[in-house]
């Protein structure tokens, strides 16, 4: 009778209980904290939000400017703000901080613009780290590449064959007429 080694045992054994099964994702743990707001969705919100207090801002701006409490803000929200002021009535004491700011600007643009990125946050993160992050995006998207320019390989009346260049021929300067755009 042949006999078996202790090492074929052993092996055996460890192949029955994996300590890494081969189908599970071994994820490294975050650096710092978890993040609690998305920066795309901050930006989006400051956009949606100056858009909005452009539109409302003269009617708003007389009474928000007096408000020194968050009842005073509500009461300018719903006079000035509709239809609108449901969206902001919640944020209302987020509103009075960013009123009391030292840096709140005087020009009508530049009001509309700081309030809207301050409140985008939603005050889950402050209004300052709320501009800083509609700032960041702001350059983020300055940034992102596009196309100067485009061209198309031709072959002209006049013999030319080859790239374009301005959409048209080098040699003579016949242009492409591109038949969903008018004619310059």
């Amino acid at each position: 009778m042949t006999r078996l080694s202790a090492q074929m045992r052993k092996r055996n054994r460890a192949v029955k209980n994996p300590k890494f099964p081969l189908d599970t994702m071994l994820e490294k743990p975050g650096r710092g904290h978890p993040a609690k707001v998305r920066p795309s969705e901050i930006s989006g919100r400051a956009e949606n939000y100056r858009m909005i207090l452009d539109q409302v801002w003269d009617r708003l701006w007389p009474p928000l400017s007096k408000a020194r409490s968050t009842t005073d803000v509500i009461d300018a929200l719903q006079e000035g703000a509709r239809p609108y002021d449901k969206e902001f009535i919640p944020l209302a004491e987020l509103i009075v901080g960013v009123l009391q700011e030292k840096k709140f600007p005087k020009r009508r643009e530049a009001q509309i613009n700081f309030a809207a990125d301050s409140l985008a946050g939603l005050g889950s993160v402050t209004p300052r780290r709320s501009r800083d992050i509609c700032d960041q995006e702001r350059a983020i998207q300055k940034r992102a590449h596009k196309i100067l320019r485009y061209e198309f390989y031709i072959e002209c009346s006049c013999g030319y064959k080859g790239r374009s260049h301005d959409h048209g021929c080098p040699k003579c300067g016949a242009k492409i007429i591109f038949e969903w755009a008018p004619i310059l």
